[in-house]
């Protein structure tokens, strides 16, 4: 992958601050969901989950067809996401990723707030292990990067720290609750002036076991415990159902089917909100779920359910992606990625869990297909966001938004 420099970077944080000016002129502006999270917390309405979507590739457009589709429906509350190993891969550092959804904003004469969110900012348990002090360093430069390019929204992904062989609850949760502390603290102390950052916690890493009541309670006691009384906590929290990222790949490259545990996250979402305070659960890993999940979300009363890989690969899928680069990209993976195949699976299985690495070293082609092959696809993800939106009951929110959340 080829890195940006220091040139570029430059004129990227330019062309930015063009873009960021040109949206407050057209009263749209980066905003944090905060404030509507802790209201939905106080059970002031509820009913709909909040669609957070990951943009890996042709995120100017397809970022249009997203604010396309909430101008339809009114829908306000909808977050554009990307991950902290998500920017890395696919090459959109967050002031170029902030400025391509304010791009499309303007473009679609969209106004109001925009949430835009850090997704994943994700603790490697292996390096904190070794150096505590040093990984957490190590995410406050990138949190510090985001927040500074208009995410005012972060999640705090420490769960990979939750160590499940110690007995007690509150020890298998110490040292994701005392990271989650110290990080949110971090962001309290740089966030800009007149705005509360939204910040996520996560009790169970997603793909691994399934969260408890327990668990939630053994961290949200530990939380509270490390956050000084009068310092804004967190707004929400992810838990794991039964999802992994991407799905579960089959030989033949084809999508398992899961067994989402819905009476679960339904009743974490309502420990959360009921106990704690928050908006409710997060689900991730959901994109790939089969259509007939989705209207369950709102009936579970989930917060935000995190939208992606799905995504991807309609854009790889799609009849009207050339051929002969996709052709290119899976022979680059065969070579660039090979240390990543796994004994026993099928080339199918390989190329699928493989493929998102190709989006930043082939950003640049994709991008300059010619603008009908991008609206062609982009087309046919739009319909997919209009059936999630509905689905997740996204719709006829945006006078609740405008009730809740202030010019920032």
């Amino acid at each position: 992958m080829e890195l940006a420099t220091c040139d570029e970077s430059v004129k990227k944080k330019q062309l930015a601050q063009r873009i960021f000016d040109a949206a407050r002129e057209e009263g749209i502006y980066p905003s944090s969901i905060h404030e509507f999270y802790m209201a939905r917390g106080r059970s002031e309405f509820g009913g709909f989950t909040v669609p957070a979507i990951n943009l890996r590739s042709m995120t100017y457009d397809l970022a249009r067809s997203i604010f396309r589709v909430a101008k339809r429906h009114g829908s306000g509350a909808f977050i554009f996401e990307i991950a902290r190993s998500e920017i890395g891969y696919t090459n959109q550092p967050p002031v170029e990723y902030s400025g391509m959804v304010l791009a499309a904003a303007i473009r679609e004469s969209y106004s109001g707030p925009v949430f835009i969110q850090g997704d994943h900012f994700q603790v490697n348990a292996t390096k904190f292990k070794e150096n505590p002090d040093k990984e957490i360093e190590a995410l406050q430069t990138p949190i510090a990067d985001a927040v500074s390019s208009g995410f005012y929204n972060i999640d705090i992904d420490s769960s990979t720290l939750v160590d499940l062989s110690e007995p007690d609850l509150k020890k298998q949760q110490l040292l994701n609750y005392d990271v989650c502390a110290r990080l949110t603290q971090f962001i309290r102390r740089i966030e800009p002036r007149g705005i509360t950052i939204s910040v996520g916690g996560e009790i169970g890493e997603i793909g691994h076991q399934n969260s408890t009541p327990e668990d939630l309670h053994a961290f949200m006691a530990g939380l509270r415990g490390k956050l000084p009384k009068e310092l804004v906590g967190i707004s929400k929290i992810s838990v794991q159902t039964g999802t992994t990222h991407g799905g579960v790949v089959m030989p033949d490259g084809s999508i398992a089917q899961i067994n989402l545990d819905f009476k679960t996250l339904k009743t974490l979402s309502e420990i959360a909100r009921k106990e704690y305070g928050l908006a409710g659960a997060v689900q991730h890993g959901a994109s790939t779920l089969p259509p007939e999940a989705f209207n369950k979300f709102p009936e579970c009363e989930t917060a935000e359910v995190h939208l992606a890989t799905e995504f991807q690969n309609m854009i790889y899928e799609s009849k009207h992606f050339p051929a002969d680069l996709k052709k290119r990209i899976y022979e680059w993976l065969r070579v660039n990625a090979a240390n990543e195949a796994k004994k026993g699976e099928t080339e199918e299985q390989f190329l699928y869990k493989t493929r998102k690495k190709a989006l930043g070293p082939f950003k640049k082609e994709v991008m300059s297909l010619p603008q009908e092959t991008r609206d062609a696809i982009a087309a046919e993800i739009e319909d997919r966001f209009d059936f999630l939106f509905r689905q997740l009951g996204a719709v006829n929110k945006s006078n609740l938004v405008s009730r809740y959340l202030r010019v920032q």
